[in-house]
């Protein structure tokens, strides 16, 4: 198993824990969609958080959509994830460039620029429950932390991280997320923020080996740690031709016609994982057919 989750509880279950290596998810969505740098580093963030925010869902169809709407050139983010580790998202403006923050690291909070994220969760139910927050530092991991708990009311710490090789390919991708119960004791809340003090970057763990068991042994030392489930992640998009063909009806039986006129094969592209779908005439002829069915 290469990047997984693990699903962990300490202190009797007054903490939730989930950590993840996403390294080949990120690095993927690198390849994927040729992001810059500073454009990796920022969706590889919001692709290990939905990772995780997915498990935490219950149903087997339960989707989780997290979108960034921010006003900087990154242009925006949006990852949506399943139950079941599968992940797939894609960012505004891929090839945006930008000089690096004051400590000389990728200025994700600079590209990313100031506006808000939205939390979308579809459960099956008549309507998607929608959770919405102002971006606080525009560094993803901090914005989590403040959604979790001002729309759910879930005291958490985010750390989210993705370091860079020289050739600009992805060296190493992780994060956790560690939520309190509503029960938990006060000496276990104090003792939490002592051990997350002494935790400076996720990319740093990553890189002395740790392991997504290992992180969460070391943030919650002296916590009585339970792993509970270990779960294969991956960037995986479930878009097929002929999912690409319904999108294609949608537009409408003139616009068709349109195309057939003009005699050219088209070309449709899936935001999620840039895979480009071609329709020849001859194809666009049977969708019309289709059409008038």
């Amino acid at each position: 198993m290469k990047d997984y989750i693990v699903r962990a509880t300490a202190a009797n279950s007054q903490i939730r824990a989930f950590a993840a290596t996403t390294r080949e998810m990120v690095e993927f969505a690198r390849a994927a969609h040729n992001t810059s740098p500073v454009a990796t580093a920022a969706l590889g963030r919001l692709l290990t958080a939905g990772s995780m925010m997915g498990i935490m869902m219950k149903g087997e169809k339960d989707l989780l959509t997290l979108q960034v709407k921010a006003g900087g050139p990154l242009n925006g983010m949006t990852v949506t994830a399943d139950s079941k580790g599968n992940v797939k998202g894609y960012v505004g403006n891929p090839n945006v460039v930008i000089h690096a923050n004051e400590k000389g690291k990728l200025d994700v909070a600079g590209a990313v620029g100031v506006g808000f994220m939205n939390v979308i969760k579809d459960m099956g139910l008549k309507e998607p429950y929608v959770g919405q927050t102002v971006l606080q530092t525009s560094e993803i991991a901090e914005d989590l932390t403040y959604y979790f708990a001002t729309s759910e009311q879930v005291p958490s710490s985010v750390g989210l991280g993705v370091l860079m090789e020289k050739d600009n390919t992805v060296k190493q991708a992780g994060g956790f997320i560690i939520q309190l119960m509503p029960f938990t004791e006060e000496a276990v809340i104090e003792k939490l923020e002592e051990n997350l003090k002494n935790v400076t970057s996720v990319t740093e763990l990553l890189e002395k080996g740790h392991t997504p068991e290992s992180l969460l042994e070391t943030l919650l030392a002296g916590f009585d740690l339970e792993i509970n489930e270990k779960v294969p992640t991956q960037f995986h998009c479930n878009c097929t031709k002929e999912r690409v063909e319904k999108a294609l009806i949608s537009i409408g039986r003139k616009e068709i016609q349109e195309l057939i006129d003009e005699g050219k094969e088209i070309e449709m592209n899936c935001h999620f994982c840039n895979k480009n779908y071609i329709f020849t005439v001859e194809e666009l002829k049977n969708i019309l057919k289709a059409c008038r069915k």
